[in-house]
Parts: structure tokens; C-alpha cells; sequence
């Protein structure tokens, strides 16, 4: 190709081109395949064209990250659209379709959910999943009474994590719109809620890497007995 030719394609080449080949590379083969080096070869550029977009892999990476969260929230904003406005039904509604999601797109999950992070970034409650999964949470603190820790249960060395975190919570509830007592949100309940995104995503994690300990030939009965028993702890059905 002439210097000219080669010119023109990296004009051509936009900042929607460079996220589009980087998705189809991660879809394709995986994170490790999303190099700049891999989206200059496909979009037949030169990789340090891309640097007017990008100033880093990382950079680029992280793009990416946010494209696929906003899809993600996108798809369980449509699942909930059409339900009745209660915290518990729209809650475990997201549950299930974090899990149906993250079956079938393994990749992205892995970007997202499964990848270290040095920055917090795979963890930011203020991103589209997390202000949708909050929203229901916080309609559920507003419309029940739960079953909760009490304070006194919380081990005191967890305490000054989980009053940050209380704190980025009662941020993100207020911007999501949602309405309840202040006074729930105390500790047992922040407790409560890391336990229970930490088996929601333990659970989804394990049946996408296929890492259970034995095989299940029904993996949606067991996802299922999963939220039931979560609900029946706090005092709901996943029904």
C-alpha cells in the first residue's frame, strides 16, 4: 500500500471503528486478544494512529469495559421495563438475567467481572449495572422489612470498609431516585448486601468458568434454589 493510501485509512479509521474491532477481537478470542497492535492490523492502520484516540492499551481497555457495562445494563433495564414496580420481583428478575448474560457472553464477562483491577474499576456502583441493581435493592429496603444482621454481628474489623462503602451506596441510591429511611441503610444491612452480591456473583462466576464441584445436569434448578434461599434468608421470595 502506498504512504498515501495508508494515510487516508488512518484518517478514515474512527474512534467507533477502534472500539468496534476491539469488541469483535474480545468476543472472538478474548481479553488478551484486545491489543493495539491486533486492532491496527484489522482496521490496516498503523498502530500508533490509534494513539490519538488512546493513550495506552489500558486506556483503550477501559472503554471497552464501560461499553460492555452499559450493554449489560441495557439488556436488564429491558428485562425489568415490563414488571410492576416492587423491589423484590424486579430485583431477582436482574439476578437472572445477570446470570442468563453472563452464560452467553463469557468473554465479556471475563473483561468485566473476572479480570484483575488494580483501580476498583470492575466494582463502581455509580456505572449502569450497578445504579440498576441498586435502584431494586434500594426499593426493596423502602417496600420490606428484611431480615437483617444487627449491627452488633458485623465483625468489628470489617466495620471502617463497610462504612465507606455505606456511605458510596447512600450516594448512588439518592442518584438513582430511590426513596426510603436513611436509618435502614446501617450496618447489618450494608453487610447484608455484600454478602449477598458476593454469592449472586460467586454463583455466576463458578458456572461460567464450569468450575463447580460436580457436573449439574440442571444448573437453572440450582441458580434457582440459590436466590430462593437468599430470599428466604432476608425474609422475601424470588418468586
Amino acid at each position: 500500500m502506498s504512504n498515501t493510501g495508508r494515510r487516508g485509512r488512518e484518517r478514515a479509521a474512527t474512534d467507533q471503528d477502534i472500539r468496534r474491532t476491539a469488541r469483535a477481537l474480545l468476543v472472538e478470542q478474548g481479553p488478551e486478544a484486545v491489543t493495539l497492535r491486533a486492532i491496527a492490523r484489522e482496521l490496516g492502520i498503523t498502530a500508533p494512529a490509534l494513539y490519538r484516540y488512546y493513550g495506552s492499551r489500558d486506556d483503550l481497555v477501559e472503554h471497552l469495559r464501560s461499553d460492555v457495562v452499559a450493554d449489560l445494563a441495557a439488556d436488564l433495564a429491558e428485562d425489568i421495563a415490563q414488571l410492576p414496580d416492587e423491589g423484590a420481583l424486579q430485583l431477582f428478575a436482574i439476578c437472572k438475567g445477570f446470570r442468563r448474560w453472563a452464560l452467553a457472553h463469557t468473554k465479556e464477562f471475563t473483561l468485566v467481572f473476572a479480570s484483575p483491577s488494580g483501580d476498583g474499576t470492575s466494582s463502581r456502583l455509580d456505572e449502569p449495572f450497578g445504579r440498576i441493581f441498586l435502584a431494586a435493592a434500594g426499593r426493596v429496603l423502602a417496600m420490606h422489612d428484611l431480615v437483617t444482621p444487627s449491627n452488633d454481628v458485623v465483625p468489628v474489623e470489617l466495620r471502617d470498609d463497610l462504612t465507606s462503602f455505606q456511605a458510596e451506596l447512600l450516594a448512588v441510591l439518592k442518584e438513582s431516585g430511590a426513596t426510603f429511611p436513611l436509618e435502614k441503610l446501617d450496618l447489618g444491612v450494608t453487610y447484608l448486601m455484600i454478602q449477598f452480591w458476593a454469592r449472586l456473583y460467586g454463583h455466576v462466576t463458578l458456572e461460567v468458568f464450569g468450575n463447580y464441584p460436580i457436573p449439574f445436569s440442571k444448573p437453572d434448578v440450582l441458580f434457582d434454589a440459590m436466590l430462593a434461599d437468599l430470599a428466604r434468608e432476608i425474609g422475601l421470595t424470588a418468586d
